[in-house]
């Protein structure tokens, strides 16, 4: 068995499961519960076409098209934080046409409105997560975790990426940047985008750029006689010249964000978690080639040195960001670099290391990094570094992306800081313009949680609302239609509770 055998067919396999999937179980209660697929023509009923065309990288995917068009919602008597930073506004009503937010103030029903009495709990933007793993999740050992990546196809961890998607979206995150697994991470993005499947909006990396034997190169340690040497369609390059040609790649395969693997990693084996990986002339090359195509870059790392030469590059956000110094976090300041900080991903590793659930490698590494990771983020959000909200999802379990709030908290961020970093701030990153606020014609993806979450910052935890792009998935009763139409939304809220299996997360 070689790691090439599905070559090409790894997107084309995804997208032929995702159509006969979602169209088999279209009114049987089975899988997807979103309306509109009941809907669908004869045509998505047999096998799920992808959109023609792809949104421009930093823009809005297509909203996901409800089954009865919903001109006005009229969402009363909330209680705004509207992610700008300003103070919580009392007794607000919104009002939303189609898929944006039309108008803020007071008695905004009007004729024909539907209306959804929220009886004066919390409204927030839809939460942002700037770094997941959508089609991992954790094996829960580590020879659990290798017999998956040598078992598992892309059709089986495209089919648990659609189940991690919903379970995003019923956790009130309504965008997720999606920082390394396959190709098949865009055909999920694309399913999800075409309304296909439920699930966040999402900007894709595909494949993570690193090093032959670094923190990208998912063949480590892993037999030779049945791995061929990954190469730049998996990723994997040595020198300027093949790691350009393999971040053309992924953005000839649809990728709207380039992450690169700057140091080692805690899961990955046989490299030290803070080692520098990629020179800085690679760097500068991968940077140059992706903002030639107008793309991001993330930059995986750990080990201050990698750190450093990764923001001189001219990265846009350091992603865990662990051994940070004085230095580290000036050129950052300088630069406009973000920090995306998964603190909480850090203390998942650490009780799993101490669980006896990693190998020996990672298990010392993660003993090793997570007490660092702590202490650098709360360096960095002292000193005034930007912060975008990540949580390294599919580490750990998706839908539990907004426990990274009251480990962030804990370390000293005050809690109006940290939904701006979930919601304007992870907008900023992303090149997302018109999402992560509650403003007049901005994106209506919008979250309600029972409580006060500058008191309680855990009660983001459990969304009863939410609404993407003008749809509403979750509710805590059904919207009152006037001489309106009632906006779709799919039955059976709650979250599947089981997946298919895990592929290898990339802390």
């Amino acid at each position: 068995m070689k790691s090439h055998a599905l070559g090409s067919t790894y997107q084309r396999t995804a997208r032929l499961c995702l159509g006969i999937l979602f169209a088999g179980v279209a009114g049987t209660g089975i899988g997807c519960t979103h309306t509109h697929i009941e809907t669908q023509t004869p045509e998505h009923q047999e096998v799920c076409p992808l959109p023609e065309q792809r949104a421009k990288p930093g823009t809005p995917a297509p909203p996901q098209p409800p089954s009865v068009a919903a001109p006005v919602l009229v969402l009363q008597n909330v209680r705004l934080i509207d992610g700008s930073g300003k103070a919580p506004r009392d007794g607000v009503d919104i009002r939303i046409d189609g898929d944006r937010i039309s108008a803020i103030g007071q008695n905004l029903a009007g004729p024909g409105a539907t209306t959804l009495d929220l009886q004066g709990r919390t409204v927030l933007p839809g939460l942002i997560d700037a770094h997941t793993h959508m089609l991992s999740e954790p094996a829960g050992s580590f020879p659990a975790q290798v017999t998956r990546g040598v078992q598992e196809t892309q059709a089986d961890r495209v089919l648990r990426g659609v189940v991690n998607a919903r379970k995003t979206l019923m956790a009130g995150f309504t965008t997720v940047r999606n920082v390394g697994g396959s190709d098949a991470d865009a055909s999920l993005r694309d399913a999800i985008a075409a309304g296909y499947v439920p699930g966040p909006r999402m900007l894709v990396a595909n494949h993570a750029i690193g090093m032959t034997g670094g923190h990208c190169d998912h063949t480590n340690s892993l037999s030779r006689e049945l791995f061929d040497p990954p190469d730049f369609r998996q990723g994997i390059g040595d020198g300027p010249l093949q790691l350009r040609k393999a971040v053309r790649h992924q953005i000839k395969l649809g990728a709207d964000v380039i992450k690169i693997c700057a140091t080692g990693g805690v899961l990955s084996q046989g490299d030290g978690v803070g080692a520098p990986q990629l020179t800085p002339e690679e760097m500068r090359a991968i940077v140059d080639e992706a903002n030639r195509a107008g793309r991001k870059v993330a930059a995986h790392a750990h080990g201050n040195q990698g750190i450093r030469e990764a923001v001189a590059a001219g990265v846009h956000s350091i992603e865990h960001g662990s051994i940070l110094d004085k230095k580290a976090i000036s050129m950052m300041k300088r630069n406009g670099t973000f920090l995306v900080p998964t603190v909480y991903v850090g203390s998942f590793v650490e009780q799993a290391a101490k669980a006896g659930k990693l190998s020996p490698d990672s298990a010392q590494k993660a003993l090793e990094i997570a007490p660092k990771m702590r202490n650098s983020f709360q360096m960095a959000y002292k000193s005034g570094v930007k912060i975008a909200f990540g949580t390294d999802a599919g580490v750990f379990s998706h839908g539990d992306n907004a426990r990274e709030f009251s480990t962030m908290v804990k370390l000293g961020m005050r809690p109006m800081d940290a939904i701006i970093a979930a919601t304007r701030s992870a907008a900023e990153l992303l090149g997302l313009a018109d999402t992560g606020q509650i403003r007049e014609q901005f994106v209506a993806d919008i979250i309600a949680v029972d409580g006060d979450p500058l008191a309680d910052i855990s009660v983001l935890e459990r969304p009863v609302l939410v609404i993407k792009s003008g749809v509403v998935y979750a509710s805590p009763a059904p919207p009152q239609a006037g001489t309106g139409v009632l906006p779709s939304q799919p039955a059976a809220a709650a979250a599947p509770t089981t997946s298919v299996g895990a592929g290898g997360p990339q802390h």
